[in-house]
């Protein structure tokens, strides 16, 4: 197996652990990650998902090249990568990015796919595929231009140069950086944090922001009143409101 997941307290972490490979995705490990994700996603006992690589060096280098120059039009058509980072995309639970190191294509891609992303100081990342005579074919020309800018964007695509975790962080790739010892930690207490306000609502919060990229202003306010009447209508925002004015930690249930 190249993917390890490990539960702790409502934590999932998913990891691509391909060390002699530079942790690159090729047909079965795709296969692995979609399957470890898809039962995460039905999991009840799990509330956020970290998604990071092996060893401190790497978080994923994407697809193996040798894979890519045996790949014809089927096989991009068939867009395997992209239904994976489509399924991180609509996980309803929250996904943190814990970016260890080197994040070029595909991983670059997956990355961006995820909800939040926290880069240790080392890290780097690019999208080189126009150096191959082809396209980043997961979602980074979508999801991309939506995250940093379509200049930004459209400067990391067409010249493929990679940028530092400093750089990232500047353009809102990431929303952090952190010295590598202290990457995992990080990334743990953002999912902590995360999971401490209420669930039902940041669930509602989650898909509210996801379809604002999706649809015109009017329908995503609608989207957006119809989330907060739900969030009125639930003992969470009961207990929410209750707690905050008795001065105490609030005691979320997700309904």
């Amino acid at each position: 197996m190249s993917i390890d997941v490990t539960i702790d307290s409502r934590v999932a972490t998913l990891c691509v652990n391909r060390p002699d490979v530079r942790n690159a995705l090729d047909t079965v490990t795709v296969q692995e990650m979609t399957s470890a994700l898809s039962s995460l996603i039905v999991n009840d006992e799990v509330g956020a998902i970290i998604v990071t690589g092996g060893g401190d060096k790497v978080f994923v280098s994407g697809a193996d090249i040798n894979a890519i120059r045996s790949r014809g039009r089927d096989e991009g058509l068939a867009a395997i990568n992209q239904s994976l980072f489509a399924l991180l995309d609509r996980c309803p639970k929250i996904t943190i990015a814990a970016v260890n190191g080197l994040a070029f294509g595909g991983g670059c891609e997956l990355a961006i796919a995820c909800d939040l992303r926290v880069a240790a100081d080392h890290a780097t990342f690019a999208q080189p595929e126009v150096a191959l005579g082809i396209i980043p074919g997961a979602g980074a020309t979508q999801r991309l231009p939506r995250l940093i800018g379509l200049g930004r964007a459209k400067h990391m695509i067409l010249t493929g140069d990679p940028i530092d975790a400093q750089t990232a962080l500047a353009w809102g790739l990431i929303s952090s950086v952190v010295p590598g010892p202290d990457l995992a930690s990080a990334a743990r207490a953002l999912a902590d944090r995360i999971l401490s306000r209420g669930p039902l609502a940041v669930r509602l919060a989650k898909a509210a922001i996801n379809a604002s990229a999706r649809v015109d202003l009017e329908s995503g306010l609608l989207i957006e009143t119809l989330a907060q009447s739900i969030c009125f209508q639930s003992e969470d925002k009961q207990e929410g409101t209750t707690a905050f004015l008795e001065k105490r930690p609030a005691k979320f249930t997700g309904r």
